[in-house]
Formats: structure tokens, sequence, C-alpha cells
């Protein structure tokens, strides 16, 4: 379900000091909670991770047994054909896991539609924070504990979301067990929805927005576009069947012009 009413998020400058809540841009942040779609990336996101390495051997690619442990008949025990059968210890394995790929692949909307929804549920918890840009001359891991502390992520799992790739922020967080930095471009559902706080740059939803509008313009360009080609394609083939009656003409012209010739070449 989508709200009219504009989202508010607690916002913070780079130093970590309160300041005025914003309002969450409308176009991303519209209140869309999609769960089958949340579940289908985050599914495809865990299996995609999987190498699918697991080998077994069947009998057939174990090493030895290529003759019978003892004769068919007369040693009073169960007749055997081979050591490597699967009834018998270090034996083949039947129906065991072979090298496979777990990849699963979402439709590009479908990923939209599941990471919108994920920050609409994190903005209906009051999970979203902005922050001004960040930006540190080195990487110190002691400034972003210092940091997420202040803005409320002491014991909580917080996923930082920068404008653009920042090297010394992310090496900041890096040795934080419960901190994830990265690009706000590269974030996905499974990202948002494992952590309990999402630190967003203010630039980056800017940006956000732009891109989205952007999106919207181009769309629209192109059904103009499409309308416009339909619009005149009609005249366009008017003037492909005047010239084609032209080419017939001239072709009907040229024909008694070349029999008069044949004619007086025979006489």
């Amino acid at each position: 379900m989508a709200d009219d009413k504009t989202i508010q998020a607690k916002a913070y400058t780079s130093k970590g000091t309160s300041r005025d809540s914003v309002s969450l841009p409308g176009p991303l942040f519209d209140g869309t909670v999609h769960m089958p779609a949340m579940h289908q990336a985050v599914k495809a996101f865990l299996a995609n991770q999987r190498q699918g390495t697991a080998s077994t051997k069947i009998r057939k690619f174990v090493v030895g047994g290529n003759q019978k442990p003892w004769k068919q008949k007369g040693t009073g025990r169960a007749r055997q054909g081979s050591i490597r059968s699967p009834n018998w210890v270090g034996g083949g394995t039947v129906f065991g896991p072979t090298p496979r790929s777990y990849a699963q692949y979402v439709p590009r909307q479908v990923r939209a539609l599941a990471r919108k929804s994920a920050l609409n549920a994190r903005a209906r918890e009051d999970a979203i924070v902005v922050i001004d840009a960040l930006e540190f001359d080195s990487p110190k891991t002691k400034v972003m504990t210092a940091l997420l502390g202040r803005v409320g992520g002491d014991d909580k799992k917080v996923l930082v979301l920068t404008n653009g790739v920042k090297p010394n922020v992310f090496l900041s967080g890096r040795n934080l067990p419960n901190v994830h930095v990265m690009p706000y471009s590269d974030v996905s559902t499974y990202h948002i929805l494992w952590s309990d706080l999402v630190l967003i740059e203010e630039g980056a939803l800017n940006g956000e927005t732009a891109d989205i509008e952007s999106d919207t313009k181009a769309d629209k360009r192109a059904t103009k576009k499409a309308t416009g080609a339909k619009k005149t394609s009609a005249p366009k083939q008017e003037n492909k069947a005047k010239k084609a009656a032209a080419k017939a003409k001239a072709k009907s012209e040229k024909k008694p012009a070349a029999k008069k010739a044949a004619k007086k070449k025979e006489k």
C-alpha cells in the first residue's frame, strides 16, 4: 500500500550532531512494501552466494573393485560383485551431490521493487537516518565507532550507505562486526533487511531522486517517439505506394519503345 504522506527521518551532521529532520524523497519512499518481491530477492541473493562445488563419486568413479571379492557360490556368504558397490563401506554414493549452479535470476524491475520495499519497511520503523557527507582524512575505526554511537547505532547492525565509493569510510568500518559500509548504488534488499539501522548520506538520496526523475522522463520520451512513429507511418506508406506506381508507369512506357526497336532490327 502506498501512502500520500511524506516520511520524515532523523538527520545528523557529519560530526554526529542532531539537526532538523528531513523529509525522505517521495518517489522512493512512498510507503510501498511488497513482501513477495523482497522474499524473492533475498532468496536469490542467498542462493547466488553458494559455490555449488559439493561432489561425490558413483560406483564407476571409485578406485578399485574390478574383481569379485569372492566366488559366487560355495562360501556361505552373500554374493558380491564388487567392493565398490554402494552397500560396501568406501563404495560409491547413490544420488549424491554433484557440482551444479544454484544461481537464480530476478528481473530488474522486481529487484528495484524489492529494494524500494525494504527501504520503506525500514522507514516505517524509524530505522533510516540521514547524515551529511562523510569525509574521513584517514581510516579511523575509533572515529566511526564514536559517530555511530552519536546517531543511535550502539549494539545494532548498522548499514552505512555512502554517496559513491569512499575508501577511508569503508576502511574505518571494516573491522566492526556489526557495521557494513558500501555505496548507495550497490545496496541490495538483503543488506537493507540485514541491518537494524540504515545510515544514508544526504547526497546519495538526492542523486537517487534525480535518477528516478530522469528514468520517468526517458520513459515519456520513448512513448512519445513510439506514438509519433505510428502517426507518421501512414504517410510514409502512401509515399512508397506513389513511388512504386511511378516506377511501374515508367517500365510500361519503356516496353513499347523496346519492341519497336526490336522490329526495326529484324527488318
